[in-house]
């Protein structure tokens, strides 16, 4: 038995293989700078003609025209017996006698319904169910130079791990534990390739609360989708370690005696904390829940920081804090729905026809109409996932840099935001008092105080983070670690104990 490590995250995942004695990351993007990691991003396109239609919507359409031809079909009627001349009363009987015969040839209605519906959808109409089904997947750069290159041929889900905890719509569970088990499956066929092993088992990383609304009750449909989707994908066995707790057994080694550790675990998702008994006597142990001292997470991450640097540092420039009509501000929520790429149904609105032409007639009447302009272009052409990304890419680039001139040329040419460490920071004010009342509440829930610090996670990197956390802990020794891969090497530690 062949066991892997799989750190399935909100933007990258990983995976790990450990025999006992070291750690092999696996390749998983031979596109990327970095193709140890991959983006958790998935790109469900098509390369030609879109699938046809539902048979549901088919025969909707069927019932409309059969509709249209009745209506016809009671005129030529009311024609037939009004008029006198026989001649005039053939002409009106052939009539009937078409429309009738249409009414009645539904192979003929249906492939009417059929290229009528086709005119007109393009894949946002798709179900996500209909989208898994049939389209084509691409995955990591590949997936998102190909969204860049043509986002009319398909959708980009940007996390799907961040729906797995939602309140999901007929068919939408499915379809995540269709999609997501195209992505395992990937993993899993890199693993045995640069293995050359049979892969038949995983511990997949689990955050303490999925990102969502529905409580435990989302818990538990979020390690539905997971364990059916790694059934799909070819595995025979699997479990589940919450994440904080993975990257805590990846330190233990290091430390020469007994530790209580606090692991501050900050992903793209989810914030997740843990006190825990560390020991070098305790590493070939399985159980290890009576060492757990404490633990909690909530679902705020690094993509929250994302959407809030844009409504601070870039939604300005887009029209938001300007007026409109009557000097009424423009309405906040265009922007927040805007970044709603971890909410389909919310995205699917702000991409509406109708959201579209609010926004069109909030400009007419705008104090700046050349911002609103830009928000419009977002809206129309769908570039919300883009922009999220941008942003995160600032975001990075500030953790070194003062301040960076941000393009965004693909909404206006010459459309460039500068942006500066002091405008993230105040975006990151309200994010960064939530982490730290989750600091809080794990030290308040743990019997026994920590010895030792551990901050992980891609979050873990920004100088604005480490030091708010040691601020708040002032005198606990910070132990040095892999942001990125302390969890996913914890999580083949523990796989290569079953």
């Amino acid at each position: 038995m062949t066991a892997i490590g799989i750190d399935y995250g909100t933007s990258n995942s990983e995976v790990v293989y450990f025999d006992g004695k070291q750690h092999q990351l696996i390749k998983l993007d031979p596109l990327s700078s970095t193709p140890l990691k991959i983006r958790s991003s998935v790109f469900v396109y098509y390369e030609d003609e879109l699938p046809l239609p539902p048979a549901e919507l088919v025969e909707a359409k069927v019932a409309q025209l059969q509709r249209a031809i009745g209506d016809k079909l009671e005129k030529a009627k009311d024609g037939y017996y009004s008029a006198s001349d026989p001649k005039e009363q053939q002409i009106y009987s052939n009539r009937i006698d078409s429309l009738r015969g249409d009414f009645h040839n539904r192979p003929k209605l249906q492939q009417q319904a059929i290229h009528l519906l086709m005119e007109d959808m393009t894949v946002q109409d798709l179900p996500l169910a209909k989208l898994v089904e049939t389209g084509e997947f691409l995955f990591g750069e590949a997936g998102f130079r190909r969204y860049l290159k043509s986002p009319e041929k398909g959708r980009l889900i940007y996390s799907p791990k961040n729906f797995l905890g939602a309140s999901l719509l007929d068919g939408q569970q499915q379809a995540f534990e269709g999609m997501i088990a195209k992505q395992l499956a990937y993993f899993k066929q890199c693993a045995e390739q640069q293995l050359d092993k049979k892969v038949t088992t995983a511990v997949i990383g689990r955050p303490v609360k999925f990102h969502g609304t529905r409580g435990e009750q989302g818990n538990i449909q979020a390690i539905t989708i997971m364990r059916a989707a790694a059934k799909l994908a070819g595995f025979e066995r699997v479990e589940f370690l919450e994440e904080p707790i993975a990257a805590a057994y990846n330190i233990e080694s290091q430390l020469p005696k007994a530790t209580n550790v606090l692991v501050v675990d900050i992903g793209g998702g989810t914030t997740d904390i843990c006190c825990i008994k560390l020991s070098p006597e305790r590493l070939l142990a399985l159980d290890r829940q009576q060492d757990v001292l404490s633990v909690t997470g909530t679902r705020i991450g690094g993509m929250e920081c994302d959407k809030n640097l844009i409504t601070k540092a870039i939604a300005p420039s887009m029209g938001l804090g300007t007026t409109f009509g009557n000097n009424l501000p423009v309405p906040p929520t265009y922007f927040s729905d805007m970044c709603a790429v971890d909410n389909i149904p919310r995205l699917n609105e702000f991409f509406s026809d109708e959201y579209g032409l609010e926004i069109a007639q909030t400009k007419s009447v705008s104090s700046h109409p050349e911002l609103l302009q830009r928000l419009l272009i977002v809206q129309t052409e769908k570039l919300s996932a883009r922009l999220v990304n941008s942003a995160r890419l600032a975001k990075e680039m500030l953790s070194n840099k003062q301040g960076v001139t941000l393009p965004l040329k693909y909404i206006q040419d010459d459309y460039d935001v500068d942006i500066t460490t002091d405008d993230l920071k105040r975006s990151m004010n309200s994010w960064l008092a939530k982490v730290k009342k989750l600091i809080r509440e794990c030290l308040d829930n743990s019997s026994e105080a920590p010895e030792m610090l551990f901050i992980t996670g891609g979050m873990s990197l920004s100088p604005i983070v480490q030091q708010e956390v040691m601020d708040m802990l002032p005198g606990l020794p910070l132990m040095q670690g892999d942001a990125f891969n302390s969890v996913c090497q914890g999580l083949s530690i523990q796989a290569a104990k079953l």
